[in-house]
């Protein structure tokens, strides 16, 4: 764990979920936020359990080794799990634990438009903003819904990114269909 934090980095991008499992749509959006950002580096922070989401599929260690496998290529990219680290599967404590390794450092979390839609049942989702700007990249069926979210007309303008590339059309739900 601690060669994520050895450099002094400028700008880190998260990209937070429980990966199950992992798909080149992460690997995709992942991709384009290190060009389009300018990151440094992105971690995929694999976490244990969605709290608004039923139990994962696939056990943590399975999803972990499989986001590893998928991005062994990615010089930028790292897999992390930071369960054993800050007990807990919320944003905003995950944040916080990595802003104060990094105080100097821009983070920035990256979303697809349908997590913004629910954004705001998230714990403590009004001051997620305050550790790292909010990337939001387009789902099918969600741009407009997440245009018009609670998060998106509460949440500070300048706090939100809106990246738009093209749509994979592809999701963790949508693979579990064919096991």
């Amino acid at each position: 764990m601690q060669k994520i934090f050895k450099k002094n980095y400028n700008k880190i991008g998260i990209l937070g979920g429980t990966f199950d499992p992992p798909h080149r749509g992460h690997l995709y959006i992942s991709k384009i936020a290190l060009k389009k950002l300018k990151l440094n580096k992105l971690i995929w922070v694999v976490t244990k359990k969605n709290p608004l989401k039923r139990k994962p599929y696939l056990n943590t260690k399975i999803r972990i080794k499989l986001s590893k496998k998928i991005t062994k290529k990615e010089q930028k990219i790292f897999v992390h799990y930071f369960g054993n680290k800050i007990k807990s599967n919320n944003t905003f404590d995950l944040l916080n634990y990595i802003k104060k390794k990094n105080q100097k450092t821009k983070l920035y979390f990256l979303i697809g438009a349908d997590n913004l839609v629910k954004f705001h049942k998230w714990n403590n989702w009004k001051k997620i903003p305050k550790l790292a700007r909010i990337v939001v990249f387009a789902r099918q069926n969600y741009s407009m819904k997440s245009l018009s979210s609670i998060a998106s007309k509460k949440l500070d303008k300048k706090d939100l990114v809106y990246i738009n590339s093209k749509k994979i059309n592809i999701s963790s739900s949508l693979i579990r269909k064919f096991w």
